[in-house]
């Protein structure tokens, strides 16, 4: 029997039809580890799902890979579902993916872990980014469903709360596929318009699923932007969303939200009222000191009689006079006393009081004392002062010891 032969494509196009003939293969879910996952420019995403023994090549189209909520990732475990197809042009099958989900962690939790990390580490939570509220706010903007009971709720705890306050509703979807957009506009518009000086975005509660359009990159993005404060006000208190990381203040609920932007009046007229009654008392008691300061003041000698002031003066100028002139006496005899000391010891060591006991000084011709009589003479004359006059002699004989010296003749 003669062999059939076949072309490369037609016996790819005939694996194909037999694949195609395997309803299991047509609708089948495969479950394993990410490995070599790629995205094209196209928008198609490639992998290799894989577990210990073997490996099957992966495509998903870009019209499904838009449907994902998470972002697939190298060794992340998942059930991969599709048909089973060959490419006819290079004869090798892959299992065609319509949609892809965790193992374990449903795909939200997951989808919503990694816009948490991603703009966490863009810096979208950070404190320093969060903008004051107003104390009081003219105008509050609120971004939720117009015909939800969340903004019925939010519209009566303001006007019971503080009614000066303003109301703008900017109504839109919060659920579905459409809202982030509209919920993106909307703050958007708010700012380019400048309609309010606060914000309050959020919807009343529900599952995951009805939550998600506040977890989406977009909205996160337009909170942050926003140069008006935003409250963000989504589902219950255990509801945690990526618009309540992002935005200025986050409300546990829509009603909570109403909380925090306006304060109660009630609060503030018992405020200003005590402080009415703090500002009496201080008041008084600043009265009650100046009046009995006053007293006082008008009660001194010098305000009754002006001469009074002047004749204290003038005792005080007469007892310090007094002082000044006890002191100089004082400081005088201690001089005189010191001086008189001084004349004494002065007197003693005079060369007078020593010629009064009987001395006399001997001085030369030029009237220097004569300390020795090595300074005489024979024939020299020598002038004797005494204590009652002078007389001047003529040396004849000088001694000095056993010597005499006679004067030549």
């Amino acid at each position: 029997m003669e062999r059939q032969v076949l072309t490369v494509l037609e016996l790819n196009s005939r694996i194909q039809g037999l694949l195609e003939l395997d309803p299991m293969l047509r609708s089948i879910g495969v479950q394993g580890e990410i490995s070599n996952y790629k995205v094209y420019s196209s928008g198609h995403h490639y992998f290799t799902l894989k577990d210990s023994e073997s490996s099957l090549s992966c495509v998903m189209y870009r019209f499904q890979a838009v449907k994902l909520r998470f972002r697939p990732e190298n060794g992340m475990k998942i059930r991969a579902f599709g048909k089973v197809d060959v490419y006819p042009r290079d004869g090798a099958y892959k299992l065609y993916c319509s949609s892809i989900e965790p193992e374990g962690t449903g795909d939200l939790q997951i989808a919503f872990e990694q816009m948490k990390a991603k703009l966490e580490a863009e810096g979208l939570f950070r404190a320093e980014h969060k903008k004051p509220l107003p104390a009081f706010p003219k105008t509050i903007g609120i971004i939720t469903s117009g015909s939800g009971a969340a903004v019925h709720d939010m519209i009566r705890i303001l006007g019971h709360r503080w009614p000066m306050t303003k109301l703008v509703l900017l109504p839109v979807r919060v659920q579905g596929v459409e809202a982030p957009p509209e919920i993106v506009g909307a703050i958007r518009y708010a700012n380019e318009f400048k309609v309010a000086d606060l914000l309050i975005v959020g919807r009343g509660g529900g599952s995951m699923e009805d939550l998600w359009a506040f977890n989406d990159e977009r909205v996160a993005r337009a909170i942050y932007a926003s140069q008006i404060p935003i409250i963000s006000a989504v589902g219950h208190e255990p509801d945690v969303l990526i618009s309540d990381y992002v935005a200025d203040r986050r409300a546990s609920t829509p009603s909570n939200a109403a909380e925090i932007a306006v304060p109660d009046w009630r609060d503030i007229r018992d405020e200003l009222d005590h402080l009415d009654i703090r500002s009496r008392q201080a008041m008084q008691k600043k009265m009650d000191y100046l009046r009995e300061h006053l007293d006082n003041l008008a009660s001194k000698r010098v305000l009754n009689d002006p001469t009074v002031y002047i004749d204290n003066r003038r005792l005080e100028l007469d007892y310090r006079a007094e002082k000044l002139l006890t002191a100089a006496e004082r400081q005088i005899t201690v001089k005189r006393r010191s001086f008189e000391m001084l004349g004494a010891s002065l007197d003693a060591m005079s060369p007078l009081r020593v010629l009064s006991r009987g001395y006399s000084i001997a001085e030369d011709e030029a009237g220097r004392p004569l300390r020795s009589v090595g300074e005489l003479r024979p024939g020299g004359r020598v002038s004797l002062l005494m204590s009652d006059g002078q007389a001047d002699c003529v040396v004849e004989d000088i001694r000095q010891g056993d010597e005499i010296w006679h004067p030549k003749n």
